[in-house]
């Protein structure tokens, strides 16, 4: 069950993971990709295109081509993914969707939430890829 990011936003940050766990830097195929996740193609190569704009992830196109990371591992935190798919609204508005939700009118859980959403939005601004690197691999593995 998705709580914070959407579908796309969790597929993006799985497979730029998948990326970073490629300590060659090589040119992955998004079919490969797709595969190894067990995501869309489709979906894959549309979220990695969004990727590669925000200068996160590097394309290459024909026969040989696929994706990369544009920066090194140690250079791109988790909260740059979720930034260039989902944006940051999430960490600044109610989560139940209250218009003017704010510490002096609050929402039914706006305290809750508000050191939930201040403790995701501190880890993944402090993680970057190159930590996950064996964790990953160990997932896809169990895929």
């Amino acid at each position: 069950m998705t709580v914070i990011f959407s579908k796309k936003c969790e597929y993006g940050i799985q497979a730029v993971l998948y990326l970073a766990a490629n300590l060659d830097g090589e040119i992955i195929p998004a079919d490969e990709i797709a595969r190894k996740l067990n995501i869309p193609k489709e979906f894959v190569s549309k979220i990695l295109q969004n990727l590669t704009e925000s200068g996160l992830v590097y394309s290459k196109k024909g026969k040989s081509g696929g994706f990369a990371l544009a920066k090194k591992p140690s250079k791109i935190r988790l909260i740059d993914i979720v930034a260039a798919i989902d944006g940051l609204d999430i960490f600044n508005s109610c989560v139940l969707g209250f218009q003017h939700c704010s510490p002096d009118h609050p929402c039914p859980v706006h305290h809750n939430w508000g050191i939930l959403r201040t403790n995701a939005y501190n880890m993944l601004t402090e993680e970057t890829l190159d930590k996950f690197r064996e964790k990953t691999l160990r997932k896809v593995r169990n895929i």
